[in-house]
């Protein structure tokens, strides 16, 4: 196994390889500038690291991981549409920068993109890939329609929420590991480990960044700090704002979380000051271990070697520490 920066430039080394700058321009332009956003990279590098833990050469993941990628920002152009946001990687979202019509269509071809991607494996590799792939993206399809749809509910469980961010977000993080497996002709005892690994994973790293929107620091967290809570969005420091506030604090935050203020700031800085009193951050910070904590039982509880599950670890923590 490699260092995790080693995989990080084996993804970008080949990602740049992909040629974008051909016509039309206002339609992979966009794909360009996306992409050269950068980011951590995760998903992909997941599907390298899995790959190579079944003793293949990771190169042999790439055209995988490259799908991942290309998938994961599909989501994101067409996520920054439905939630009007401005900053991604603090940048101009696409839809900001060119308008609503071109990130729609750039996203869509991303997505193609991603599929084809898949075709230079042969044809039980690419009919495993390609369904593991479309399984996933239904589900974080319905992860997204549950996500738009608890904006006017009133009445959204915890458990509910928690349901969502596995499909929205966790499951790519399965199906990236998952990917790498298969490419490296895992067992399905072991291609299952892997999954669960990611999707608890997925869930830990999810329920963190609802705490950084709120507490982030806003030099490097990327996205507009606080957009959660101008959005009234659920997240799991609202559910446990409902579960501990007192009475006062609960009121004055159901009050704060239905209206509409013309100073952002003043809604923001009121439900902080809520969870402040309702020590939100150390109960969103022990959810998060309980995930992360799953995710190495699925490990542990597979075939693969001590050191394969304590680098499998390492990432992990190296990954949920973080302030952006």
């Amino acid at each position: 196994m490699q260092s995790v920066q080693a995989y990080q430039e084996l993804f970008s080394t080949h990602l740049s390889s992909l040629r974008f700058q051909k016509e039309p321009i206002g339609l992979y332009e966009p794909i360009s500038y996306i992409l050269q956003l950068g980011g951590k990279r995760m998903r992909p590098v997941l599907t390298l690291m899995s790959c190579e833990a079944m003793g293949k050469e990771p190169i042999s993941a790439l055209a995988a991981a490259t799908a991942v990628e290309l998938f994961h920002n599909f989501t994101l152009l067409h996520d920054d549409i439905m939630d009007q946001a401005t900053l991604r990687r603090g940048q101009q979202t696409v839809h900001k920068k060119w308008d609503v019509n071109t990130a729609i269509l750039s996203g869509d071809a991303l997505l193609v993109t991603a599929y084809q991607q898949l075709n230079s494996y042969n044809s039980s590799l690419h009919s495993d890939l390609t369904k593991l792939l479309s399984d996933t993206a239904l589900l974080i399809c319905e992860g997204q329609q549950y996500d738009v749809d608890f904006e006017t509910r009133d009445n959204v469980s915890m458990d509910e929420y928690i349901h969502m961010i596995r499909l929205k977000t966790a499951v790519l993080l399965g199906c990236a590991l998952r990917m790498g497996a298969i490419v490296g002709q895992a067992s399905a005892e072991v291609a299952d480990s892997f999954y669960n690994f990611g999707v608890n994973l997925g869930i830990a790293f999810q329920l963190q960044d609802d705490l950084l929107d709120a507490f982030g620091d806003p030099e490097t967290f990327g996205k507009k700090l606080g957009g959660d809570i101008i959005e009234n969005k659920k997240t799991i420091l609202y559910h446990l704002t409902i579960a501990h506030a007192n009475s006062k604090d609960l009121a004055d935050f159901e009050k704060l979380m239905s209206s509409t203020f013309d100073d952002e700031h003043q809604k923001i800085s009121g439900v902080k000051a809520i969870y402040e009193n309702t020590d939100v951050r150390r109960l969103t910070n022990e959810i998060v271990m309980i995930y992360s904590k799953n995710a190495l039982d699925a490990l542990n509880q597979s075939s693969l070697d001590k050191n394969q599950i304590n680098y499998f670890n390492a990432f992990a923590e190296e990954l949920m520490v973080r302030t952006k």
